[in-house]
């Protein structure tokens, strides 16, 4: 491109492009004439070279291959580290809780023991002798008959060995000798049988509110886990054991008694059976109801009838049979009508004066009478 670097001072043809002196009226070179106007119009002709694109690109494309760029740098230089094991993956903080889980202590699993594999021994070699049987071969190298017989081809009834003959003995086989069997201590023995809970000391919690809401002694929690005191901290992992808990005392058991006793049976003397003053002696007996607890007795009353309620005796025995006291004979003349009768009665105390007081364990018998009198000229009929 060719340009007028003084266009006040020269100018060019037009026609040819050389250049001209401010006041030419003719081109020297070509001779055309020359203008005003050609020489305005010539100011203004310009030879251009070709023009150069302008590229023009937005704030948010480059702000976007910038992010880009970045990203792919990032994710490059992770991978790098993460290869050399320079990356640590975060783990998640376990939250404690204070609830307590009861787990069964885990039984102590032995490891068994592998007994060793005996290998077989080798033949032994034997010449036969004179005179030797299969019987004294094998009483020697301690076998049985049938080994040799077997391992030698021999007839069953082994007799038709040959003096020099070589025969194999088989050697038993080592029995090995039994293993040691692990035993667990007196102390591991309780340990494992005993059932435990794991508690973690929450905020507030001593050892003494813990035992009592396991009622468990404080010791044995301190024993089970190694303390040496009575001070628990937040957090802190505790084995309960529960098999050592204190007995919960249960309400005062009331005595109960038994059901009410049949009425026992009268048996002798028969029902209107006559008396005299010679008979010094009157047994009265009844069937048992069964076995009397230690505070029960049968109550024996005999009530002299002829003289009304003046004449009463009870008393208390723990047999079937009561004898009548002669004190309580009738001395008069008169017969006399007396009416006895047996139960079941239970001591339930004493009164102020020291006498027992009982209450009724059953049925009263059906009474029986039977007469009594002191004159043996004449005898009442029933």
């Amino acid at each position: 491109m060719t340009t007028n670097n003084n266009p006040d001072q020269s100018s060019t043809c037009p026609v040819c492009g050389s250049r001209l002196s401010p006041n030419a009226t003719r081109c020297l070179v070509c001779g055309s004439s020359i203008s005003k106007s050609t020489e305005k119009s010539s100011k203004k002709t310009e030879i251009k070279g070709p023009k150069v694109p302008s590229i023009t690109i937005a704030w948010p494309l480059v702000i976007a291959l910038v992010i880009l760029f970045l990203a792919i740098g990032a994710g490059a230089v992770y991978a790098v580290m993460n290869q050399s094991g320079m990356v640590v993956e975060p783990s998640a903080t376990p939250t404690v809780t204070t609830t307590a889980t009861i787990t069964i202590t885990p039984t102590l699993t032995l490891t068994p023991t592998i007994e060793p594999t005996m290998t077989p021994l080798p033949d032994l070699e034997y010449v036969v002798q004179s005179n030797d049987s299969c019987l004294d071969i094998a009483f020697l190298f301690n076998v049985s008959v049938n080994s040799i017989v077997v391992r030698n081809n021999l007839s069953a009834s082994c007799d038709n060995l040959v003096i020099g003959q070589t025969l194999m003995i088989p050697q038993p086989t080592p029995t090995p000798s039994p293993q040691p069997t692990a035993t667990l201590s007196e102390v591991d023995s309780t340990l494992a049988a005993c059932t435990t809970a794991s508690y973690t000391v929450g905020a507030g919690d001593t050892l003494s509110t813990i035992a009592r809401n396991y009622n468990v002694e404080m010791d044995a929690i301190r024993e089970w886990n190694g303390m040496t005191s009575d001070i628990v901290y937040e957090g802190q992992p505790l084995v309960i054991p529960l098999c050592e808990r204190l007995p919960t005392a249960g309400p005062t058991p009331t005595a109960t008694n038994p059901p009410p006793y049949q009425a026992p049976s009268l048996l002798l003397p028969a029902d209107g059976a006559p008396f005299t003053a010679a008979n010094d002696t009157i047994a009265l007996q009844w069937s048992s109801v069964g076995t009397l607890r230690s505070d029960e007795y049968y109550a024996v009353t005999v009530e002299d009838v002829t003289e009304g309620e003046g004449r009463r005796l009870v008393d208390y025995v723990t047999d079937t049979k009561f004898i009548v006291p002669t004190n309580f004979r009738p001395n008069s003349n008169v017969p006399h009508v007396l009416r006895w009768t047996v139960m079941v009665v239970r001591q339930t105390g004493s009164s102020a004066d020291g006498q027992a007081i009982y209450q009724p364990g059953g049925n009263v018998s059906n009474p029986r009478t039977f007469i009594w009198w002191a004159n043996v000229a004449s005898t009442p009929s029933p």
